[in-house]
């Protein structure tokens, strides 16, 4: 099976319409106003996004994981729209402790089908998802008060020391990625010490790997890896496609609809990826 084809059937056969807009931008030249047409479904009248845009909680209400997943999507496609950018950063400020800090998500999705992981420790301000807001703000290109005043809160916490946990860190990076001063060093010697991030490719267990902190050749974190362990990671994506064409999700969603909305996010996430470092033939 050929990579490009299989996980474009099964895109087109079991991904939801925001990962077919976004496969057709990334992959066939279609106009990334598809993407925000399909994002602009998920969006709340408080400005902020829910309605599961992040599959693995069924709420409609808004949540900070919901709009870094816009964010995300909206920095895949190579768009920015101010006007939805503009609304979830107004929703985060309203939404954020007087620093600027904002949480994952809140108790309002207990009320909704949820993965087991989406618990109490989601309704905690912090690093993640804070940091990772930020930074891709400043991908985005997108000034605001909120991120100003976050960003602050975000220098402080780090100046007290970098996260211990791999999800924590990934959120940092996309900060300190637009930071002009940066202890490399300092980093490279904290990856050790992370808790769920899988170093090594043939691991199997579930964590964030160096393809994650530095998903491209040009990534600012790139240093910090090997070739070797840059091209285990990538052979182990190529390994990982499923006979089906779509890649497999290590964690257990709330249910089957959920399942198939996540492999088709890494499904594109994948094909992206592997597009990105030079290992996909695309006809």
């Amino acid at each position: 099976m050929d990579i490009f084809e299989g996980g474009r059937e099964f895109v087109r056969r079991d991904g939801r319409l925001l990962e077919r807009r976004l496969f057709a931008t990334l992959f066939e030249g279609a106009d990334p106003a598809g993407v925000v047409d399909a994002l602009r479904g998920y969006r709340n009248a408080d400005g902020g996004f829910g309605h599961a845009l992040e599959p693995d909680k069924r709420c409609p209400a808004s949540t900070a994981l919901d709009v870094e997943i816009a964010f995300d999507v909206m920095l895949a496609a190579g768009v920015r729209d101010e006007e939805l950018i503009g609304g979830a950063c107004d929703w985060l400020q309203s939404v954020a402790t007087p620093e600027g800090a904002v949480s994952l998500a809140s108790p309002v999705i207990e009320g909704y089908p949820r993965a087991e992981h989406m618990s109490d420790w989601t309704y905690v301000p912090g690093l993640n998802p804070t940091a990772g807001l930020v930074g891709r703000l400043h991908g985005l290109g997108f000034e605001h008060p909120w991120r100003d005043r976050a960003a602050e809160w975000c220098q402080a916490e780090l100046a007290k020391g970098l996260p211990e946990e791999g999800h924590a860190m990934l959120e940092a990076l996309h900060f300190l990625e637009h930071q002009p001063d940066v202890d490399m060093d300092k980093v490279r010697e904290s990856l050790p010490k992370l808790t769920m991030f899988r170093a090594d490719a043939a691991d199997p267990s579930y964590g964030v790997t160096p393809l994650q902190l530095a998903p491209t050749p040009d990534s600012r974190w790139r240093q910090l890896f090997t070739q070797e362990q840059i091209d285990g990671h990538l052979d182990r994506l190529v390994a990982d496609q499923q006979d089906d064409g779509g890649w497999a999700i290590t964690w257990e969603p709330p249910g089957p609809a959920a399942t198939l909305e996540y492999r088709g996010v890494v499904t594109v996430a994948a094909l992206h990826s592997l597009q990105q470092n030079g290992r996909l033939s695309i006809d």
